[in-house]
């Protein structure tokens, strides 16, 4: 009896031993999606020197772990697939199987509150007459194809239990990004592919903690900078990059989503967080190895600032920092969808309306990766003037099949203002498809703005039904922005 209790104990023993020797990172999991049309990396840890073998569809490939235990290997590129399959992971005595997987397309969302927003809040909301709130999407997704990854705010460590993953539906998808997710959905319906959303958000987070802070000091801007307050950097870096975004690397990813700014807006930012979001973007691309990974952004929504005590604001700062988060779109391969129409109460700082930003990401990428939507991937955008003496002619980009005002072609929120920098209130019409701004009784007019108020309403649209981006002719943030 000793004997037979001596050997189950051994064998326990054994067993024990032999899974902590084959271990996956938590990215890893039974329920994943792998990226379609993309190498796809797949690593680990085993015993030093050990050989192993990943098997997956019809494809068998092989790595060698180094003297410290870590292998890595990709697979070759696949089309995407519903049907679930399994990933089998072998060493010399230990394997692993992950099951229930499937090849789409993954993309990293991150950011702060906005961002972590999830679809509980929403089933809790009761929608106004007539709105038409998602407050049932929870009871009513079953889509098994939509995959979700939650990123916890700790240091990922080997897993062991492989359940990272889960299919979008449940109590899972009730602690999950609503923005995430609504991107997720459309893009599954559009591309009849099978879509996995991985969220690392945390709320109230800067942007500084998202990268180390050699991601900033690469930057020229803040090496010219270094003694000047615009140039400091601080607000923990690469505090929840290292916990949240490097132990995801690198999986195959199709791009990232970021919603993310009103920490660093509180803190009164201008051009030094165009620059960190430069250096955010260049540093993820980098750690991907991939300098054309889509990043698309959202900027943030309507807000009162200035009622914040004690807080050098005016109802003017958050237009500033709008301004900011579009300079960045000189960074190729980026796109910002606007919110300025989506908060009806800028007392919120968490507008509820998440579904239409999600989409709005979900378009910008049917647009401008995935190549199969005919429509705009983002409102119309400040291009050009061309002034007169009896007004200023403004021309954008974005416009689609043309531009389109709330109330027909006549537009509120338009300013005007002449040398001496004072605004007032301007008439403006649409006009041969672009923006006629009267000067009234100004005789030398130099500036138009529009929207430029935290508080803005939304009165200018491209044909697509995307509102036009807060701006200001003579922008001097977009001429300090000069990235490399």
């Amino acid at each position: 009896m000793k004997k037979y209790c001596f050997a189950i104990l051994f064998l326990i023993a054994i067993h024990a031993n032999s899974h902590a020797e084959l271990m996956l990172p938590k990215i890893l999991g039974h329920n994943m999606v792998l990226q379609q049309g993309e190498p796809v990396s797949i690593w680990g840890w085993a015993n030093s020197n050990e050989q192993v073998t990943v098997s997956f569809h019809e494809q068998k490939k092989v790595a060698i772990a180094d003297d410290k235990g870590a292998w890595q290997l990709k697979l070759d590129p696949m089309r995407a697939s519903f049907e679930p399959a399994t990933l089998r992971i072998a060493s010399t005595k230990d394997k692993i199987e992950l099951n229930n997987i499937l090849v789409g397309e993954v993309w990293l969302c991150s950011g702060q509150s906005n961002m972590e927003f999830a679809m509980r809040k929403l089933v809790k909301l009761k929608p106004p007459a007539g709105a038409k709130w998602p407050t049932n999407e929870v009871a009513e997704a079953n889509n098994k194809a939509l995959r979700i990854f939650l990123v916890e705010r700790k240091k990922m460590k080997p897993d062991s239990t492989h359940a990272g993953w889960n299919v979008g539906e449940g109590i899972e998808l009730k602690n999950f990004s609503a923005v995430a997710y609504f991107f997720a959905k459309e893009l599954s319906q559009r591309l009849k592919v099978p879509v996995g959303v991985i969220s690392a958000a945390v709320p109230g987070s800067r942007i500084e903690p998202w990268m180390p802070e050699e991601a900033m000091t690469l930057q020229p801007f803040f090496k010219e900078n270094k003694n000047k307050p615009e140039g400091k950097i601080d607000g923990d870096p690469e505090k929840f990059y290292t916990t949240m975004i490097e132990p995801l690397i690198p999986f195959s990813i199709k791009g990232f989503l970021w919603y993310q700014g009103e920490s660093n807006c509180f803190l009164n930012e201008r051009i030094s967080y165009s620059y960190k979001m430069k250096a955010l973007i260049d540093y993820w691309r980098n750690q991907w190895n991939n300098n054309q990974l889509p990043f698309y952004y959202v900027q943030i929504a309507p807000y009162y600032y200035s009622k914040a005590k004690d807080r050098p604001y005016t109802i003017y700062s958050e237009p500033e920092f709008w301004e900011a988060q579009a300079a960045v779109l000189k960074v190729p391969g980026t796109t910002m969808i606007a919110t300025i129409d989506l908060n009806d109460d800028p007392a919120d700082l968490h507008p509820v309306n998440k579904w239409d930003v999600g989409q709005r990401l979900a378009n910008a990428a049917l647009s401008k990766t995935y190549k199969v939507n005919n429509a705009q991937p983002m409102g119309p955008i400040f291009k050009t003037e061309s002034k007169t003496k009896n007004g200023i002619w403004l021309d954008f980009d974005f416009k689609g099949k043309g531009l389109k005002g709330t109330n027909g072609n006549k537009l509120s929120g338009f300013e005007i203002a002449g040398a001496d920098g004072n605004f007032i209130p301007a008439d403006a019409i649409i006009k041969n498809d672009k923006v006629w701004v009267s000067p009234g009784k100004l005789k030398h007019p130099v500036a138009v703005r529009y929207a430029w108020r935290e508080d803005a309403k939304a009165t200018l649209f491209n044909s697509d039904g995307l509102p036009a981006l807060p701006f200001r002719t003579d922008n001097p943030i977009a001429k300090m922005f000069t990235p490399k």
